[in-house]
């Protein structure tokens, strides 16, 4: 995975690292850990926790005392996945990062599904349910994207290279992916060790232990 999937970025807040900020479409959070997921059909709730995450990262998300709130009500980003995500939140009642994993994520998955899908880097599968209501399914394409990009994620949880030369998009990206149980699992000391590298993010404190608190509980 080139370095610039996860980690380039806009500017840090003082004594943090960016991290992706000005990260748009194909190169997302929820885009690159649908690609990560075996199932992808399954992967809502690993999709919406790097749908929160990015929005967190690009400051539209705050955290108030472990309540995900709207920076701006209004504000928007380009990316129609994640505003719609940010509309739906400002819009309902005030919930918990890790309430937000899994309320309605499937509205967060399937637009994910259908854009990787539209570029070949999935497969649809289109249905009809009691041969009347149309539904589709989606699954790995195995393309070179998300191989070279599993490859990536597995080196990084099992401990290839020198931790301080290891962007924190990818600690990041590789820490959601390890909760989800879309990557290989990974000792308690190395977690520890790329969730601080994940933490010198954007993020606000506390934010990436919800999210993964909510993906393991999944």
């Amino acid at each position: 995975m080139e370095e610039a999937d996860v980690s380039e970025g806009a500017e840090p807040r003082a004594g943090r690292e960016g991290s992706g900020a000005a990260r748009c479409g194909r190169d997302s959070l929820p885009v690159l850990l649908c690609l990560l997921a075996p199932e992808p059909s399954a992967a809502a709730p690993a999709v919406r926790a790097g749908a929160l995450a990015e929005l967190a990262l690009r400051g539209l998300l705050t955290d108030d005392a472990g309540i995900a709130t709207p920076a701006d009500p209004d504000a928007r980003c380009d990316d129609p996945v994640l505003d719609g995500l940010l509309e739906l939140v400002a819009e309902s009642v005030p919930r918990t990062w890790g309430a937000w994993v899994h309320s309605r994520a499937r509205r967060t998955l399937d637009p994910v599904c259908a854009r990787l899908a539209a570029s070949g880097e999935l497969a649809a599968h289109h249905r009809r349910v009691l041969g009347v209501f149309p539904a589709v399914s989606y699954a790995a394409a195995d393309g070179e994207r998300a191989v070279r990009l599993r490859v990536r994620i597995a080196e990084v949880l099992g401990g290839a290279g020198p931790l301080g030369e290891l962007p924190a998009g990818e600690a990041l990206l590789a820490v959601l992916a390890e909760a989800a149980g879309a990557a290989p699992g990974t000792g308690v000391e190395r977690r520890a060790a790329l969730t601080a590298r994940a933490e010198s993010t954007a993020l606000p404190p506390g934010v990436l232990h919800r999210l993964c608190t909510a993906l393991s509980a999944a």
